[in-house]
């Protein structure tokens, strides 16, 4: 799953407002008034009641008589919407939000390995070469680095033939992608292809083991990366996401 932000006034708006919601302009339990809103962004009155009743389909908001328009606890926020992910990933990511991400990368990757050593087709087999192609054929260029590292792993989940497991790409592609934009875009990373490579020898030589060593060290690779290049921007103090990728 692919995700990108909706486009047209309605689209921007949902955008706008659940982006300061994330990044705590608001906080729970604080009343939201839609009349500034409407001000504020530009839009109509219909605008903002939709943006607002998209918003609480994902238990951001939620709206009762004599209270108004209040944001709810985080602990109501459905986390694993892609929306929401994306939002948190794009604003400057907390140590406690990648360090969440790693951990269910960690638990979902392995599993989704060995299934798909177990059960990849050659369709599954020909989408993670021509990922790992197009990783290749990215070379420097950030931007398609992160679409093609995406477009492996996406790959390898739906090897695996498991409609539930393959939503979790929703949580793989949120993680993966805040992690590629930083390290990528800084730059700093080692050569993660030939580690995919035994990845891809290894599921379609249906050796689950060996499946799973590979996601370990693609995983412990990725880790090492993203704390270096973290640790120089500390230092340095500069913005962690150096660029967006759409």
């Amino acid at each position: 799953m692919v995700t990108h932000p909706p486009k047209g006034l309605h689209g921007q708006a949902v955008e706008e407002l659940g982006r300061r919601i994330i990044r705590g302009d608001y906080p729970p339990g604080s009343v939201v008034d839609p009349v500034n809103f409407e001000a504020e962004l530009g839009v109509s009155k219909t605008v903002v009641r939709e943006a607002l009743r998209v918003l609480a389909s994902k238990g951001l908001l939620e709206s009762k008589q004599k209270r108004g328009t209040t944001i709810r606890p985080r602990a109501d926020w459905n986390l694993l919407d892609s929306d929401l992910l994306r939002w948190q990933g794009s604003s400057a990511p907390t140590d406690g939000f990648l360090a969440d991400l790693a951990e269910v990368r960690a638990i979902v990757e392995p599993a989704g390995a060995r299934f798909a050593a177990a059960r990849r087709t050659p369709d599954d087999l020909d989408a993670m070469r021509q990922a790992l192609e197009a990783m290749a054929a990215a070379d420097t260029d950030a931007e398609a680095m992160v679409e093609a590292d995406l477009a492996f792993h996406r790959a390898l989940l739906d090897a695996a033939h498991n409609e539930l497991l393959s939503r979790m790409e929703v949580v793989i592609e949120a993680g993966l992608r805040v992690r590629d934009r930083i390290v990528h875009g800084a730059r700093h990373f080692s050569d993660s292809i030939p580690v995919h490579q035994q990845l891809l020898d290894a599921v379609e030589a249906g050796d689950a083991d060996a499946a799973v060593a590979a996601v370990a060290s693609l995983l412990a690779q990725a880790s090492d990366d993203l704390a270096a290049v973290r640790a120089v921007q500390n230092e340095a103090g500069t913005d962690p996401l150096p660029k967006e990728v759409p």
